[in-house]
């Protein structure tokens, strides 16, 4: 992870001053998880969490409030304010204050969706199926939730039909034993010599 970190560290700004990441994969493949893990491996990096800027109404129609609340500030190099919304409130709360740092990752289903992607210095995507990430996102939510994932998985769906974003990231990311191992993805420029895949114990390299 430390290797990965670097790398994006040593990207140039895509956003003014910011490196804006995108972590992209089907709901359920781990992206919050992988997210977090990356974050500490860039020393605290802003984590920007989709689900907070969608709605049960708008499960994908956020790009607005996305562009407004958090792309346009960045890019003058000034804090962002967003909106997070309350899943169980069904409501918006207080604006929560997301930094221009060096590097600020964007985590959810979407964010390599087009209209973010020319802001992006990089988009990552969570190389785990359709099928077993819903699977796994079903099991962790239980009963109670089901009827939620019926309706979510018709939407996923519909958006990837629509909008696909692996066919857009340059970095691959698969889960393994040992942490996480990543791999050039089909928009990557880097040869295979620049992109290594190594599992180390304790902590998960790529």
């Amino acid at each position: 992870m430390r290797d990965l970190a670097a790398h994006l560290r040593g990207l140039p700004p895509s956003l003014g001053p910011v490196r804006l990441i995108g972590v992209d994969g089907h709901a359920g493949s781990g992206k919050s998880t992988f997210a977090g893990r990356l974050a500490a491996a860039l020393g605290g990096a802003p984590v920007l969490h989709l689900d907070d800027l969608a709605s049960h109404e708008q499960l994908f129609a956020w790009t607005d409030r996305l562009l407004t609340q958090v792309i346009e500030p960045l890019a003058r190099g000034a804090s962002a304010r967003y909106t997070p919304y309350d899943w169980q409130a069904r409501a918006f709360g207080a604006p929560h204050p997301l930094p221009p740092a060096p590097v600020v990752l964007i985590e959810g289903v979407g964010a390599g969706r087009r209209a973010l992607r020319p802001h992006l210095a990089e988009l990552l995507w969570m190389d785990l199926s359709a099928a077993r990430s819903w699977a796994r996102g079903r099991s962790r939510d239980g009963e109670s939730q089901r009827e939620f994932w019926d309706g979510w998985v018709e939407a996923e769906r519909a958006h990837f039909t629509e909008d696909p974003s692996r066919p857009h990231a340059g970095l691959l990311v698969r889960q393994t034993p040992e942490g996480y191992e990543v791999l050039p993805g089909p928009e990557s420029a880097a040869g295979p010599d620049q992109i290594t895949t190594q599992s180390e114990h304790p902590s998960p390299m790529w």
